[in-house]
Formats: structure tokens, sequence, C-alpha cells
């Protein structure tokens, strides 16, 4: 049994979390508990759970509070392990996953956070992804979504961030980075909480023998209104807060010019009005991204040229085409 948590953040998943626990039941190695927070779920997907699977710990609530707070409401449970390994309930872990995470981190101890590689569990035959890719302009997108496996490396290298549907992490050092931000409620805090432990000195590799199958967007639906606004609100203020001033001031015009395309683009989509929600709310909160930006920035410790070396800096195509 391995010194690691995994936690699981469910808002009905329906019977995806029961699959999810059957896979982590045959994991070569086995962690030392399993923590799932159900975010007052409606369907009944949590119910009997702790059944399912030994040393399965259920935590219900009584109001979805959302997936980065629920995260770090887990997280604070596991502070006597070592690590914690995020998994969302849509996704399958194959069993050597955790093991091979594990593994890769005793052997790379200049890494603090690990990637897993994310196959389509619609089509086995195409990527989910393979670690976040972090654009200087500030949009962020999952490396080799949608492309054929064959067309991918299958070496391990160094990545912005994971994305927190299957990754691990060193619990002492998620809790010292503040763990994710809540006021994201969801999507692009892993990319933010990575960007934070990159500035404090830390670094995320991927390990493309930890294999998870991923349905991806199972409760909230790609490309919702949901998914739009709170991707496209939290991008703003993932930027604000983190980028480096010689950096920030560099990119600013990049940033601007994102995110009016972003907006004509969806415009003519015909979801203009979600997409300017997102923005004009991002806009609102920006004197607290500030605020969070002084201290953040305090206590960087990654130089600015180490932190523009790993973020990508060519042509958006592989965001827009998604």
């Amino acid at each position: 049994m391995s010194d690691v948590a995994i936690i699981i953040v469910n808002w009905n998943s329906g019977e995806l979390l029961g699959k999810t626990l059957d896979a982590l039941k045959a994991q070569v190695v086995r962690p030392k508990r399993t923590v799932i927070i159900d975010n007052a779920s409606s369907d009944g997907s949590a119910d009997g759970m702790e059944n399912r699977c030994q040393g399965v710990d259920v935590m219900r609530l009584d109001k979805n509070i959302g997936f980065a707070a629920a995260n770090n409401l887990g997280a604070r449970k596991a502070v006597d392990c070592e690590w914690i390994a995020l998994l969302n309930p849509d996704a399958f872990p194959e069993p050597e996953w955790l093991g091979n995470l594990l593994e890769a981190a005793g052997r790379n101890p200049e890494f603090s956070f690990f990637s897993s590689r994310m196959l389509d569990a619609g089509n086995p035959g195409l990527l989910d992804g393979t670690g976040d890719v972090y654009h200087v302009s500030g949009l962020v997108w999952r490396k080799g979504h949608g492309a054929p496996i064959g067309e991918s490396s299958r070496e391990m290298r160094e990545v912005f961030s994971p994305c927190a549907a299957a990754a691990l992490f060193r619990t002492a050092e998620f809790m010292n980075a503040g763990g994710f931000d809540e006021g994201y409620f969801c999507y692009s805090e892993d990319v933010d909480l990575g960007f934070r432990l990159r500035l404090m000195g830390r670094r995320c590799l991927h390990v493309d023998e930890a294999v998870v199958a991923h349905v991806g967007s199972a409760s909230t639906s790609r490309h919702s209104d949901f998914q739009i606004y709170h991707g496209h609100r939290n991008l703003v203020w993932t930027f604000v807060k983190n980028m480096p001033w010689p950096l920030f001031w560099l990119y600013l015009p990049q940033h601007l010019i994102m995110n009016l395309v972003t907006a004509i683009v969806f415009s003519l989509k015909g979801r203009g009005k979600i997409i300017f929600k997102a923005k004009l709310d991002a806009i609102r909160r920006l004197p607290v991204a500030l605020r969070q930006r002084r201290t953040i920035q305090k206590t960087r410790k990654t130089g600015t040229l180490d932190l523009w070396r790993v973020m990508d800096k060519g042509p958006l195509k592989p965001y827009l085409r998604g």
C-alpha cells in the first residue's frame, strides 16, 4: 500500500463513479485511502460507494461548492499522506496508472507534480490529452487533444501543468501553494495551480505510462454555457494573477486581442451573451485578482526566462480547432 490518497470529486456522475472505483480496485499499487467528495449530487451516484472498494471514505455535502473547493476539502483530509492523486469520476485508470506515477516521482525528485496520458474513452484510438499547455496569450489547452494515438510521443517530458482529471501532487506542496483557487469554482483551476507551483520553483513531469480513459465533461457537457463561462472567465484571472511583470507587459496586447477574438468567435456561433458575461465578471473581480497577484509574486522563485521557456509561443490552432 502506498502513501497516497485518491481524491474524487463527484457531481451527478451516474454509473461512471462506480466504474472508476472498479478501476481503482484493479490497481497494482493500492492507495492508502480514497476520498470521495460528493457535491450534493441528486442522482444517487455516490450511494453505497463506501462498500464498493476497500478504504473509501465518502463525504456528502449539502450544496455544490465547486470542483476547486471540493478538491481542497479532500486534500485537507489527506494531509497525513505524502501524495494526493486527483481523479475525476469519468476517468478510468489502467491497472498500473498509480504505480507508474509514483515510480516516476521516485525516479525524478526534481519534479513535484505529474500528468497522466489520457485517452478518449469514447474512441480509444484518440488522445484526450498529455498535459496542459499554457500559451503566452493566456489561452490553455490539453496537448494532443483529439490526435491519433500513433502521432504522440511516448516519452516522459516536462509539461506546463497536469489536467486535474488524473494528476499526482506532493501533498505538502499542494497545500503550501494554497490548493485550487476556490473563486474559480471549476475549469482552469488546475492550470492556475500549476502556474503558482511553477512560480514557487516546482516543475511538472508528464508520465506517459500512467494511462487513463477519460470521458470528459461528463457532468457539464463540452462547450456548454457553463463551461464557456467558467473557462473564459477564469483564464483572465490566471493571466492577471500569475504572469510575471516583464512577461505581463510583453504579452498583454496578445491577451487582450485573444479575449476580443474569442468573444467575436463565440458571438458568431450564437454564444455572445455567455462569453460577454464571462469577460464582464472577470473584469469585475480584477481588484481581487490583483491583490492575489501581490501575494503570489512576492514569493516567486522561478526566473522569468525559465518560466517563459515552458510556455507555448506558437499559433493558437490547437486551441481554436477544439
